[in-house]
């Protein structure tokens, strides 16, 4: 999951507050006096992204202890607050189509329950309260439902649709920060990072101050820093963000197990999974059920060797959200536990979802299963295609690893090695992308550049995936 995602009904409240619409009759109504509704912003889902990389960086000065963090706690839910303001403005709707203003609410809620709670069936109703909020009043006179488009295509990864309406509203809002948040993003999803860096810089310069602001600013560059191999520094921009989101009168539960997530994967990407742990279950203090922060302790209770301990979280983590990546995951460990049986029942279920999002023309998790079929060396002809598709559009580094890895299971070595070389153009310190990079160094014939690329990753991070690492492991002891 986004992947990515901070939500703009609690980060960028502030910021976001802009004119639904100019003045416009319709009906008999004259909408000039509304103000715009708050609408959530881009879903972390999209920019999440786990730290990663090509060759180690070079030294660099000692940097300063991290800040501690605040003890974790139980923060409100919100669900029944939302849900109870969704049923009144679907209701509100209902009544009367032409409102504008309740479905770019709508919209903004709907994208909210997406991020907490990963059902991709909010996305198409937010995809519908947009639509329909432009299809009542146009986008020259109705910002926000241009804005609510926006985050939606984020949401569903039409990046380039997302930026392309993002910077409409940069021209049509130039003071305000919320439309350049998107724009960076999107970019970023493209793989123009450095156009994201250089409307990343700019945040700064538009942002109120806030705490609110600071957490958006602080997260994004975050993933700025893992992209580019600098696992500490972004330690440090995700613990600024967890601590200007905790300032707040009122902490957004969501974006706080968000951050404390986000602090244990960056751990566990470095392989300290006594710290990722620690931070996974802050973050399941913060949000019981937290699907992402299940998921990613059954993960690291992997790394540790606790099998049972493993299933059981993803086990936890499927009844609340049936995510093929988790889905996936919980296959291979029945795979190391070995229940073969249990394992094809997971396997199969992974399918299924695929299917029933391809019968819908869902595009959501294409290059999350194009990954799963590739590690299981499954439809490796199929799955290149996939993947080369999607490059086309979304040339960011993981795209370029999905072509590498998809090539080299479909017997394509000279286009994998090409693949692989962009995919690690960033210096990024991801373990799974060395571990690529050695199997089709291995496969190309080039012994000891395969054997510097599995050594690193298993350094790194000895166990970066329950059957990958083993697999790493095998093809190192073999001369």
């Amino acid at each position: 999951m986004i992947r990515h995602a901070t939500s703009l009904r609690a980060l960028l409240a502030k910021d976001i507050a802009h004119r639904a619409g100019c003045t416009v009759t319709r009906g008999g109504r004259n909408w000039s006096d509304f103000q715009s509704a708050r609408i959530v912003s881009l879903g972390l889902a999209a920019l999440l992204l786990t730290a990663c990389g090509a060759a180690p960086p070079p030294s660099a000065p000692p940097t300063p202890p991290p800040t501690p963090l605040p003890a974790a706690t139980l923060l409100p839910a919100e669900s029944d607050a939302t849900e109870g303001a969704i049923r009144f403005l679907e209701d509100r709707v209902k009544r009367d189509p032409d409102d504008f203003i309740a479905f770019n609410k709508l919209a903004g809620y709907y994208l909210q329950r997406l991020r907490e709670t990963g059902d991709i069936t909010y996305l198409d109703l937010a995809s519908r309260a947009a639509k329909a909020s432009l299809a009542a009043i146009p986008a020259e006179q109705n910002i926000g439902g241009l804005a609510a488009l926006a985050q939606v295509e984020f949401a569903s990864h039409n990046f380039a649709a997302s930026r392309d309406h993002a910077k409409q509203l940069m021209l049509r809002e130039p003071r305000e920060l919320y439309p350049y948040v998107i724009f960076g993003d999107s970019l970023l999803e493209l793989g123009d990072y450095d156009g994201a860096t250089a409307v990343y810089r700019q945040l700064e310069g538009r942002s109120d101050g806030s705490g609110l602001s600071k957490t958006t600013i602080e997260t994004r560059l975050a993933h700025l820093a893992l992209l580019r191999g600098e696992t500490d520094a972004a330690q440090r921009h995700f613990t600024s963000a967890l601590t200007a989101a905790l300032d707040q009168a009122f902490p957004p539960r969501e974006t706080v197990a968000w951050c404390r997530w986000q602090l244990g994967d960056v751990a566990f990407s470095v392989g300290d999974y006594q710290t990722a742990e620690k931070h996974y279950r802050d973050s399941l203090i913060t949000f019981p059920d937290y699907h992402s922060a299940l998921a990613a302790l059954g993960r690291v209770r992997a790394a540790q060797g606790d099998l049972s301990g493993a299933i059981e979280n993803y086990q936890r983590a499927i009844r609340i959200l049936p995510d093929p990546a988790f889905v996936a995951a919980l296959g291979d460990l029945y795979r190391l536990a070995g229940r073969e049986k249990d394992a094809a029942g997971q396997y199969e279920l992974v399918e299924q979802i695929a299917r029933i999002e391809a019968a819908g023309g869902e595009q959501y998790r294409r290059r999350q299963l194009a990954m799963f079929y590739a590690d299981h060396d499954l439809k490796a002809e199929e799955v290149y295609a996939s993947a080369v598709r999607e490059y086309e559009v979304r040339r960011d580094i993981y795209g370029s690893d999905a072509v590498a890895w998809t090539a080299l299971k479909a017997g394509k070595v000279t286009e994998a090695q090409a693949a692989m070389k962009d995919a690690l153009r960033l210096g990024t310190r991801d373990a799974k992308l060395w571990y690529h990079a050695g199997m089709i160094a291995r496969a190309a014939g080039e012994k000891e550049a395969a054997r510097e690329y599995l050594k690193r990753a298993l350094m790194l991070n000895p166990q970066f995936d329950p059957l990958q690492a083993g697999i790493a492991k095998k093809a190192l002891e073999e001369r």
